[in-house]
Parts: structure tokens; C-alpha cells; sequence
């Protein structure tokens, strides 16, 4: 089975192997191929959307068997594009039109939310002792996301050096087990549980 995962390209660089790894924990002889589909900025939206999905999904080539799509909540863009992971899912459902192949995702605010619960490995790579930020990790909100705490931190810190998400997103999930964001963060389990149900695996429960 072939899964395409439309997502950013830093995020595609810093997330998917990690992501795989502990897949194959769960789906022993059931592991589809994700195939990441990276964008520059944030992903396609609209018309453009929907294409990009219609042509993974009927491609002449090794078509998909599934396309998701994996967006931030928090985009950069002004105005603010969505609201809430739910807008965005909301959202990009109807861009794309009624496909049950399709699978929209959101990470609310932005993928960093998803490394917040490991926030004493953070402090150590940033070589700073500053507190987590309180409340649940998807609940960081537009004024100042997930990804600007965790810069914030690094620049203050003794690492001497800014936050890079390529490099220490992966630093971070490296020495950390995926499971404790996936407890912790219900996009990320949501997104996780729809790669399992279409594998055939077991979904995690809330």
C-alpha cells in the first residue's frame, strides 16, 4: 500500500523518519509506504489542492492508495488561513471534494506543538533552564506559537545558536519516545490513528 503525505518540507525533513520508525512498531508486516509529498512554505490549498490529490490518486504511475494531507494551523500567512485544526481540516475536506481516499490533517498551531511534551530535552539541547510554557501543547496559540517558544529558548540559551527545525526536531524526537507527544497531543494521535486504520492496525485511544 502507498500513502502520500502532502506536507511542508521542513517539517517532511525533520518528521517522516521519525514518524516511520515508530510505525514499524506498530504495523509488523503491515508497513505501507508513506511517501512524502514536501512544499516549500505551507501546502497547497484551493483548486491547487485538489488537484495535487487527484493526481497522486490517479496517477499512471505507482498511483497512491491514500493521499493526507498534513497542514500547520499556524501558516505564516496574513490574513490567519484557519481559525483552528478543525477549520482546517473543515476546510481542506472541501477543497478537495468528496474523496474517502482523502485525509486531511492539521497540527494546531504548528508541528513544534508535537515537541513540546519533550520540553527537558529541549532545554538541554538549548543548554537553558526555562520553564515549559503552561497548558496543553496544542493550545499555544497565533501570537506566539509552538515554533517561536522553542526558538526563543534556543537564543536565550548557552547552544549559542537559533532554533533549526531540520536539524533539532530531529534531535529532539531522536532521544524521545513518539508515543509521549502521541498521548499528549490529540491532531498528532488523530493523524497517526488514520495511517493505522488504513493499515490495518491498531488505532491508539484517547
Amino acid at each position: 500500500m502507498k500513502i502520500s503525505i502532502i506536507v511542508e518540507g521542513r517539517t517532511e525533513r525533520a518528521f517522516m523518519p521519525f514518524l516511520r520508525e515508530f510505525l514499524k512498531t506498530r504495523l509488523a508486516g503491515q508497513m505501507p509506504a508513506l511517501d512524502p509529498v514536501p512544499y516549500d512554505g505551507h501546502i497547497p490549498t484551493g483548486d491547487k489542492l485538489k488537484r495535487v490529490v487527484q493526481n497522486l490518486l490517479g496517477g499512471k504511475r505507482k498511483p497512491s492508495d491514500h493521499v493526507i494531507a498534513l497542514s500547520d494551523v499556524y501558516t505564516g500567512t496574513k490574513p490567519v488561513e484557519f481559525k483552528d485544526a478543525t477549520d482546517a481540516m473543515n476546510k481542506m475536506r472541501q477543497w478537495v471534494g468528496d474523496e474517502e481516499r482523502f485525509h486531511p490533517h492539521a497540527a494546531q498551531h504548528d508541528f513544534e506543538a508535537w515537541l513540546l511534551p519533550y520540553w527537558p530535552t529541549i532545554q538541554r539541547l538549548a543548554k537553558h533552564n526555562q520553564s515549559a510554557p503552561s497548558g496543553h501543547p496544542e493550545s499555544i496559540n497565533h501570537d506566539n506559537p509552538p515554533a517561536y517558544r522553542i526558538k526563543s529558548i534556543f537564543e536565550i540559551g548557552k547552544c549559542r545558536d537559533s532554533y533549526v527545525k531540520p536539524r533539532d526536531a530531529g534531535r529532539i524526537l531522536r532521544d524521545n519516545d513518539l508515543k509521549i507527544a502521541v498521548d499528549a497531543c490529540p491532531e498528532l494521535r488523530a493523524f497517526v490513528n488514520t495511517i493505522l486504520t488504513i493499515s490495518g492496525g491498531e488505532v491508539f485511544s484517547a
